[in-house]
């Protein structure tokens, strides 16, 4: 053959090769392509069809909004603190109402409940929002997550401080008691905590106490002077908070939890560690301090010597059995030997709204709070509200003079009721 053929085939052969790799080159550029189709398609539908339902209660997770802090009494001198007992919070608009006229059943439900909140913080204008348990229903709920946002929404609105311990009821849902502390500590402008913080439990006296506490929900939250007074930087008011439990069994019979002996030891040597505090001497005349600041506890069951309040003078009214545990642990006897505790306030018992004396110390019932809790038709839901005023001295506020209470009904008006002194830090001042 000639010359000039093989030279063709060459050419032909060459130009073959060079499509190929020409070929090659476009498929994988095809294939990046498509790669990268594919992943962005993939992160597409991650982030429109799946990352809904990665969501705690449905809402976008965001860092926590918190509150202005210390806690501290205002530049008038007080410190108002809302009690709201046993909301028992189901899922909003369809958990209906109980124990309620029937001219009001139909159009009743949790959103009562939050009408009722949203009312009494604009109209009391309180500086803390205290919530004494059974907060939310767990049998009327298949999300506890999405009921606590519900239930404690009207508090978050308001940019309040407020902090929460736990009923017998709130952990019937889908959370342990652990999980609902947590959860409830890291809400929008709570100061919950689940338990005290290490610091606290590495200052107590080895032997005084054990760092295994029982419960979740025990904790100290101190309330500072008013600003700019020489108190400004101190506690001159400490709020306890406890765990009084839910269910348990003593000798094969069920009754209601109660607050346990580490809970106490906790507890009183927190109070003894405040007693040892030594006073600003360089202005002791002017703030004239007390050696220990006057404290308030919080907790959800009653404690068993109410019981005794039934025949005594009390302000409001008894109309129920109280629903305490068959142990008695000696709550009242250490409240009594920490010397600074002047008022415990509680839930539990919906009908009982009154205060009582108990050996120097007044134990107040909060009253039903919320529309799905059991109450009394024609008896109105109501709140308690607890106020500390600071004494006036010449040139600013000094220490905790005066602590009374008060509550109001879920009324037309708000009705204010049963107004009382609980603490004098002079006995001889008389209300005006």
């Amino acid at each position: 053959m000639p010359s000039s053929f093989f030279s063709v085939l060459g050419f032909v052969s060459e130009r073959e090769s060079e499509l190929e790799e020409e070929m090659s080159k476009t498929m994988e550029g095809l294939c990046s392509l498509l790669y990268l189709t594919l992943v962005f398609t993939i992160v597409f539908t991650l982030h429109t069809q799946i990352a809904h339902k990665l969501l705690i209660g449905h809402h976008p997770l965001h860092l926590k909004k918190s509150p202005h802090l210390p806690l501290r009494f205002n530049s008038g001198g007080t410190f108002k603190i809302l009690q709201v007992a046993d909301m028992h919070y189901g899922t909003g608009i369809l958990t209906r109402c109980r124990d309620v006229l029937a001219s009001e059943f139909d159009y009743c439900s949790d959103l009562n409940t939050t009408r009722f909140l949203k009312r009494i913080i604009q109209s009391e204008k309180p500086d803390f929002i205290a919530f004494t348990g059974d907060n939310i229903f767990g049998p009327s709920t298949h999300d506890a997550a999405e009921s606590l946002i519900r239930a404690f929404g009207p508090a978050m609105d308001s940019e309040l401080p407020w902090a929460a311990v736990l009923g017998n009821h709130d952990q019937e849902s889908t959370m342990t008691r652990e999980e609902l502390m947590s959860f409830i500590s890291l809400m929008d402008y709570s100061v919950s905590q689940t338990n005290p913080p290490v610091d606290d439990l590495s200052s107590v006296t080895e032997g005084d106490m054990t760092k295994n506490i029982d419960g979740f929900g025990n904790y100290n939250l101190r309330v500072y002077g008013a600003p700019g007074s020489h108190l400004a930087n101190r506690s001159v008011l400490n709020l306890f908070f406890l765990d009084s439990g839910d269910r348990e069994v003593v000798q094969g019979i069920r009754t209601y939890g109660w607050i346990k002996e580490s809970q106490l030891r906790w507890l009183h040597s927190v109070s003894k560690g405040y007693q040892g505090q030594k006073q600003d001497n360089n202005h002791l005349e002017e703030a004239s301090v007390c050696a220990t600041p006057p404290a308030l506890v919080f907790f959800h069951i009653p404690i068993p010597e109410i019981q005794q309040l039934y025949n005594q003078q009390i302000v409001g009214q008894f109309q129920q059995r109280v629903s305490c545990s068959s142990m008695n642990s000696g709550v009242l006897q250490t409240l009594i030997s920490m010397g600074d505790v002047k008022a415990a306030f509680v839930g539990h018992d919906h009908t009982n709204d009154f205060c009582g004396n108990l050996e120097g110390i007044w134990f107040c019932h909060g009253g039903g709070f919320g529309y799905h809790g059991y109450g009394k038709a024609g008896w109105p839901r109501r709140a308690r509200i607890i106020s500390a005023e600071l004494e006036k001295g010449e040139k600013s506020w000094m220490r905790v003079e005066r602590i009374s209470t008060w509550k109001r009904l879920d009324d037309e008006k708000l009705s204010k009721l049963d107004e009382q002194v609980l603490w004098l830090q002079n006995p001889s001042f008389k209300m005006t």
